[in-house]
């Protein structure tokens, strides 16, 4: 038997007669007899030391910040756990689940410190069957001794999926362990490689955010998965800055008509005409040329281009998906990704973990689909008295500002209710979220999905419309229902027979949704993004300070203990902070809401695109910065699309197209305006150029309201007495309305068909331009279809060149 060169890995405890066949077989000795002599021949103990071949990949440094030297070993993953007390049940388990590793031919190496780390290096033969399994089956007959490196990417995830599918004895996998305390932690280690520095240096640093990303870098570190958002998440930030540049011109042109809008100038001009009061008890009459400066802002938002505007961004939505798919087609087939198959790798890993295993079938359950259906509505209840309660809120907040001892919340009692209502609507966000993630979690558990990646898919499905209602349900309320259903003067809707519930102001309601979004919108941008940076940056920070390794204290004339390098480098990425599966997903729903607002009530918000772009220059380098520097690993993983998504982001567009005609068609004043413009104007009833065709528009949209009319309850009863003295016997108010009976007007029918018709033109129209849109450009590019049809045209005439030589010999 010829020399074998080996080294001394680690102190092994588990199973030595493994070890034994295992590296029997890795130096090619014929029996594990042979082996235990060459352990007798070496003068260290058989049990207490592990022996491997020099390994066939390059060592570099596995340091994650401080040295480079190169003769450190690559481990691809660290558990960690608790110092238990010998025998305990804890670490007895522990014993087994490692027992389990070593069986399969892990390398596992122990180092001490305030918690037990255990390094594990999975055989290379896990890999060359990956490789195999999932090699083109023409190309295993073909090069049967070709051997390629396993991209580190992929070794990492091998790894987890073996580590998380291995069973102990007591039929536990590593999940429930760390469900137990047995380990605390599992996770890859953050290598100081040159790619990782690459990104470090010029990707994850605030100065590079105007620079491009290097997705390629990206992919080769972080997996496919977190590549392929990354490049979804510049693509958006691309095209958006187009859609803010558009709504940057829409608000610009809206300030240029702020003192020109006739609308405007008659309430500004309206010294005479006394308003109903906005509460019942001590509210005061008003004068409509009080409110001369919120009709200005409002005219400046709801004007001729907003409805462009809202169209536009229809067909953005559409060209943006579009476009998206041929990048997306463009990007994975340069991976070679174009036709990988989940299930495929899935089943793979499987079967390399274990050979015996039987992959899980399809299963469907009526029942636990309709448990789960039942509950998603009980939620979705729960989320609608939610809204109610910040409606409730907005109503008793107005009547209590009415009231107050201050001139200022007096005067301005809606606006700060408006204002305050909108705060506690985010704060409410912030709390459902958390909420919202774990009823979600529940619900996708009693599915018992199949594969993970169902698991994310139905997850996905069912937080985004939780997440959905609880960003959106008061924005609703105030586009659709504020001062709709409020009844009139005499006769209002109350709340519990009390508070009556709020109007819009004469010149629209579409200010207060105006409010409503830029509130939120910009705390979302600002606290969240702050806190979100924060939070993981003082985490590490303290975890670094309590976690900092035991320092030895050397007496005079002893030598310094040479520290493992390990310890080191596994301590650092212990002490960053911990991602989980869902640590990419958070993102993505993040960033899936923010393109719900930049879309859906547009035409209310036309900064909204603008506030977007500027948000994800930052959220980009953000993630960036988390990822690299405040967090531990994640573990990699492929694919080649953005997953359900896409369908999301579709249902999104189409929620917009509905969501902005109904905004235009009710909420806005436009459809009124051009009513009385085209039928009750002075220009239709006399040809005459020199008036605008507005004049008298506001008197025409207010109702009259006789004083004596008013409720028995109504606090007012002094008030009138002296506007009954005065002459006043009338006050005016926002609607359609005869003074008689205070039925409808024919006017209020006029503007609700006109309504009606603009609403279903505009939905039609901007649906059938997606259709066009999404048929004019199509979703594969014509360079990736001709790639395909090539690569399939070269492997045809390869195989048959082939079975033409070996009929020839």
């Amino acid at each position: 038997m010829g020399s074998v060169s080996f080294d001394v890995l680690q102190v092994s405890q588990y199973h030595p007669d493994v070890h034994r066949e295992r590296f029997a077989l890795c130096l090619d000795i014929e029996s594990p007899k042979e082996l235990t002599e060459l352990f007798a021949a070496s003068s260290l103990p058989q049990e207490e030391i592990l022996l491997t071949p020099w390994r066939s990949f390059p060592f570099e440094d596995s340091d994650t910040f401080a040295f480079t030297g190169q003769d450190e070993e690559k481990w691809d993953f660290v558990l960690v756990s608790d110092i238990h007390e010998m025998g305990s049940e804890k670490e007895i388990k522990r014993k087994k689940f490692l027992d389990e590793l070593s069986k399969k031919g892990f390398t596992i190496k122990k180092i001490e410190d305030r918690k037990l780390f255990y390094g594990v290096r999975a055989p290379e033969h896990f890999f060359r069957k990956y490789q195999w399994l999932l090699r083109n089956p023409d190309s295993r007959l073909q090069d049967l001794n070709a051997q390629q490196d396993v991209p580190v990417t992929t070794r990492i995830r091998i790894v987890n999926f073996i580590l998380h599918n291995t069973v102990t004895p007591d039929l536990e996998k590593l999940r429930d362990l760390m469900k137990k305390n047995v380990f605390e932690a599992a996770f890859p280690l953050h290598e100081k490689e040159e790619v990782r520095e690459f990104l470090k240096e010029k990707w994850a640093r605030w100065r590079d955010i105007f620079c491009q990303q290097p997705i390629e870098k990206i992919r080769c570190y972080f997996g496919e998965k977190v590549a392929l958002y990354f490049t979804w998440l510049g693509w958006y930030t691309y095209l958006l800055g187009f859609a803010a540049g558009v709504g940057l011109v829409v608000f610009v042109a809206g300030i240029t008509v702020f003192n020109s809008s006739q609308v405007s100038k008659e309430i500004c001009e309206a010294n005479d005409t006394l308003m109903c009061p906005l509460c019942d008890q001590k509210c005061p009459f008003w004068l409509l040329a009080d409110t001369c400066m919120y009709a200005r802002v409002t005219h400046m938002i709801d004007n001729e281009g907003t409805v462009v505007f809202a169209m536009f961004m229809a067909i953005w939505a559409t060209v943006f998906l579009e476009l998206w798919k041929r990048q997306r087609a463009q990007v994975v087939t340069n991976w070679d990704l174009y036709g990988w198959d989940e299930d495929e790798e899935e089943l793979a890993m499987e079967l390399i973990n274990n050979l015996q295993h039987e992959p899980r079938r399809y299963r469907h359950s009526y029942l636990r689909s309709t448990i789960v259906l039942l509950l998603v509505l009980l939620m979705i209840v729960v989320l609608i008295g939610i809204a109610h309660a910040l409606v409730i809120y907005r109503v008793v907040a107005t009547a209590l500002f009415t009231q107050s001892d201050s001139e200022f919340f007096r005067e301005q009692a809606n606006l700060v209710a408006v204002i305050t209502g909108a705060v506690l609507h985010y704060i409410t966000i912030v709390v459902m979220t958390k909420i919202n993630r774990r009823v979600a979690l529940f619900l996708c558990d009693l599915e018992k999905p199949r594969t993970f990646s169902q698991h994310e898919n139905n997850f996905t499905i069912k937080i985004f419309i939780f997440q959905f209602l609880t960003n959106f349900s008061s924005l609703i309320y105030i586009a659709f229902f504020l001062g709709r259903i409020n009844g009139h003067p005499g006769n209002y809707v109350r709340i519990a027979g009390k508070w009556r519930l709020e109007e819009c102001h004469p010149s629209g309601c579409i200010t207060d949704l105006f409010i409503q979004m830029a509130i939120i919108m910009m705390l979302k941008q600002t606290i969240s993004n702050v806190m979100e940076y924060l939070v993981p940056w003082l985490a590490h920070k303290i975890r670094k300070r309590q976690k900092r390794p035991k320092k030895k204290h050397v007496m005079l004339g002893e030598e310094e203990e040479v520290e493992d390098p390990c310890k080191k480098q596994w301590l650092i990425n212990y002490q960053l902070n911990e991602v989980n599966i869902f640590s990419l997903f958070d993102e993505f729903l993040e960033m899936v809401i923010q393109y719900s607002f930049t879309t859906i009530f547009v035409a209310a918000f036309p900064l909204a695109p603008l506030l977007a772009f500027f948000n994800n220059l930052f959220e980009i380098r953000l993630d960036a910065i988390k990822m690299t520097r405040l967090r531990r690993r994640m573990v990699p993983r492929k694919t080649n699309d953005i997953g359900i998504w896409l369908q999301v982001l579709e249902a999104i567009g189409i929620l917009a197209v509905i969501g902005n005609g109904l905004v235009i068609a009710i909420t806005s004043d436009f459809i009124p305006v051009q009513v009385y413009k085209y039928t009750y104007s002075p220009c239709m009833k006399e040809n005459n150029t020199a008036v605008d065709c507005l004049t008298g528009y506001i008197n025409h949209s207010l109702s009259v309201f006789h004083i004596k009319h008013f409720e028995p309850d109504t606090n007012l009863a002094v008030e009138i007495l002296d506007l009954v003295k005065n002459g006043t016997t009338v006050c005016r108010y926002r609607d359609y309305r005869n003074d008689e009976d205070y039925s409808y007007t024919v006017q209020f029918w006029h503007v609700f068909a006109a309504r009606l018709a603009f609403l279903i033109l505009f939905e039609h129209v901007a649906l059938c331009v997606k259709l066009i849109a999404a048929w004019y450009v199509p979703d594969v590019p014509l360079s990736v279809k001709n790639h395909l049809l090539d690569e399939k045209h070269y492997n045809l005439r390869k195989e048959l060149s082939m079975m033409e030589y070996s009929t020839e010999v």
